[in-house]
């Protein structure tokens, strides 16, 4: 079987680690398949690049220009939302021609259009399009927050500073669900339940034919015993907390969250903050804010590269997610992996990895206080690191997540409804 991934990226971004290990995944149980990117960075040989530089400039502004205008000419939300009616179209690709499936993942900022979608929808064969935020099932943004327009075909678009119903929100949801509509070889997955039953709300995807898959995982490459407090000026026998993001102070990610839970445990649990040291790695624009912290803690930067990252989680105890919504959740995965009690809160995809009072603690949303108490419960349950790691591997392995897959595949290809979804 051929398989043919697209996504913006190989490695720059979730749904880009996503998509690489998926093709890895794949490959290893037996599938010919390849990950075709605008924007390639590894040196894979199965990545194909269908860069071509002054195009691709020209279809980024080109969108960014659109939402710019629409905005208000506010730079505010200029890329929280995607119309995809600009793109390339990769339909007449020799991978896309020779692919008995076609996989569509992150494909926002000029990767592809809704109308080159319907191309490749149009060569008849099957199309599952793997979903990594809510974008495909609202009018444009990737995540809605507490937005529910997307219920009743969005308009009135808080990202577009609207006040009209029928605004370019509307407009664009209206022709995605004419392009769902119009292909019945058109399947979608979802990585979470939680993405899942969102989408199920959309007035967009009411109808479509959906599967939940989460993201494949490399379990192996992770190892779990814990190292010993040698780094980062780590007090011996303290209990270390570790918190990573690619952009720490990205909204979504909860910073201001994280800031008040430290604060809560250092004015109301003295006992407890005297006990912890919290490591921060990932990039931050204003690092002043780190100067908030309530607790004793370590900024270790940016960090690249699965053993570097997995040597920082060997070297904590718990690890915390303060996110306002992830559609699943890399770093508690990773956390987990690594033999890290995970202490997160639930908006999102975060109960797919942890089992609360198990495996991990869910706190209350928003709820610093919660998040207090799931931390002091997370540094002394009773649970080996190496039991952490092999619930990844149960859940999340590449090889399960292949077949998952796979089967997928086969039940499309035979037109055979989809698996029931766990919602």
């Amino acid at each position: 079987m051929r398989v043919v991934i697209i996504n913006k990226s190989d490695s720059k971004g979730g749904a880009a680690v996503a998509s690489l290990r998926l093709m890895h995944a794949l490959c290893a149980n037996g599938v010919d398949a390849h990950l075709l990117v605008v924007d390639r960075r590894t040196s894979d040989p199965r990545v194909v690049s269908v860069a071509s530089p002054i195009a691709d400039k020209a279809v980024f502004l080109a969108e960014r220009a659109q939402i710019f205008l629409q905005n208000g000419f506010s730079r505010e939300n200029l890329f929280k939302a995607d119309t995809a009616r600009f793109g390339r179209d990769l339909s007449s690709h020799p991978l896309v021609r020779e692919a008995d499936v076609v996989i569509l993942a992150w494909i926002n900022q000029g990767t592809l259009s809704l109308r080159s979608i319907n191309r490749i929808c149009a060569l008849g064969k099957p199309v599952v399009w793997v979903m990594h935020d809510m974008w495909n099932c609202t009018g444009l943004c990737h995540h809605a927050y507490d937005c529910r327009r997307y219920k009743d075909k969005c308009g009135t678009c808080r990202y577009l500073r609207s006040r009209r119903r029928r605004d370019l929100s509307r407009f664009t949801l209206l022709r995605k669900k004419a392009l769902y509509e119009a292909h019945r070889n058109l399947s979608f997955v979802a990585v979470s339940n939680w993405l899942a039953f969102r989408c199920r709300e959309s007035y967009l995807m009411e109808n479509a034919r959906m599967d939940i898959i989460p993201n494949a995982f490399p379990v192996d490459d992770f190892l779990c015993d814990r190292l010993p407090d040698d780094a980062w000026g780590v007090r011996p026998g303290s209990k270390v907390l570790v918190m990573g993001a690619a952009r720490l102070d990205d909204p979504v990610k909860g910073f201001d969250l994280l800031l008040n839970v430290t604060k809560h445990i250092a004015e109301h649990k003295p006992a407890l903050a005297s006990r912890l040291h919290l490591l921060l790695y990932g990039a931050i624009r204003n690092e002043a804010l780190l100067s908030e912290i309530a607790i004793p803690y370590t900024f270790i930067g940016q960090v690249n590269g699965i053993e570097a990252i997995n040597s920082i989680y060997r070297h904590a105890d718990v690890v915390l997610s303060t996110s306002r919504y992830e559609s699943l959740g890399y770093t508690l995965i990773e956390g987990q992996a690594s033999g890290c009690v995970p202490v997160t809160f639930g908006n999102g995809g975060q109960p797919d990895i942890v089992d609360h009072l198990r495996t991990g603690f869910i706190a209350d949303y928003l709820s610093p206080e919660s998040f207090a108490e799931g931390i002091k419960w997370a540094i002394d349950a009773p649970i080996a690191r190496n039991d952490l790691h092999e619930e990844v591997r149960g859940r999340f392995s590449a090889n399960n997540v292949a077949q998952a897959f796979i089967d997928l595949f086969t039940r499309i290809t035979r037109q055979e409804p989809p698996a029931p979804a766990k919602l």
